[in-house]
């Protein structure tokens, strides 16, 4: 029998008047999207316009001028030793609860995906502190850390590990381990939950094998467990990462950016640019600050995406 070859249907391009008549059609659809939509506008692409323009001029915002600078708050931006600072505490404060956050998560994952009793509970507690809104989680352990009357130096002189009050939040060395101990108090929790789903979706089947194969439990963990969840880890990796590089309402709340007062040892990047913007009024150095974190970031999650595409799924 003579094979008859049809042709595919070309797809017609869509022009604008296409695009239009679509949605002269669907009006209902876009009537529904439209206060999301113009949310968005306004509040992201308009913002991000304006901010983008504003990096490059030189605006007081208690001033109407505005003077075009072209390059120059990206060059002082260069020359600033506290930026360069910010970035360094940044970098300490994402190494500091990134790594810990994702192992302390897995560690609660593997315990509680194993079948016990009353494990919707202890899932329940573990993930109470992460829909505990940050501002009142930050609040809290600002008095747990008081000097005079926190729990914190309380106990610790109770079991005799300490005899004199510490200063948890006004001593340069343990003002950032502090905030960082609040973070992966909150944020384990997260972690635990999305690890948990990736433990789970691995078949049982190679756990039997292994089992038949007599391997160890290290062994099975080492082997099965950690690269299967590694696209859970890749994905913990970037959104931590890059929370950790915006944070900002933590860092304001129990340290306003000190000590020594703001400027200090745990001014981050994003709280740098806040100084900038609305302590000290420079508009347009705050939005090439801001760009400029934006490329970081981007940067970093390219390296990664890469890394992620060559070393994982080339071994899937």
């Amino acid at each position: 029998m003579a094979q008859v070859a049809l042709e595919r249907p070309k797809k017609r391009r869509r022009g604008v008047r296409g695009v239009l008549r679509e949605m002269r059609r669907e009006w209902t659809a876009y009537l529904f999207n439209a206060p999301g939509l113009i949310l968005f506008a306004v509040f992201v692409v308009y913002a991000l316009a304006t901010s983008f323009t504003l990096s490059f001029q030189d605006w007081n915002i208690l001033e109407p001028e505005k003077t075009f600078v072209g390059l120059d708050n990206y060059r002082q931006m260069l020359h600033d030793e506290d930026f360069r600072s910010a970035i360094g505490h940044s970098v300490y404060f994402v190494v500091g609860t990134t790594i810990p956050q994702m192992a302390l998560g897995l560690g609660l994952a593997l315990l509680l995906n194993a079948k016990l009793r009353g494990l919707a509970i202890f899932r329940t507690a573990f993930y109470l502190p992460v829909i505990t809104p940050l501002v009142i989680a930050a609040i809290i352990w600002k008095w747990v850390y008081n000097a005079d009357y926190g729990l914190a130096n309380y106990y610790l002189q109770q079991l005799h590990l300490i005899k004199e009050p510490l200063l948890w939040l006004s001593s340069r060395s343990l003002a950032m381990p502090s905030v960082i101990l609040m973070v992966l108090w909150k944020a384990a929790g997260f972690n635990m939950i999305i690890y948990l789903a990736g433990l789970q979706a691995i078949p049982t089947e190679l756990y039997e094998a292994a089992d038949v194969d007599g391997a160890s439990t290290w062994t099975k963990f080492r082997r099965v467990t950690l690269p299967l969840v590694a696209p859970t880890t890749f994905f913990l990796l970037i959104i931590n990462v890059v929370g950790g590089m915006k944070a900002f309402s933590e860092i304001f709340v129990m340290t306003n950016g000190g000590p020594p007062g703001p400027g200090g040892a745990t001014t981050t990047v994003v709280y740098y640019i806040y100084q900038q913007a609305f302590r000290f009024f420079k508009m347009g150095y705050a939005s090439a600050l801001a760009y400029t974190l934006f490329a970081m970031l981007f940067v970093f999650s390219f390296i990664q995406f890469r890394w992620y595409m060559k070393r994982v799924e080339g071994n899937m």
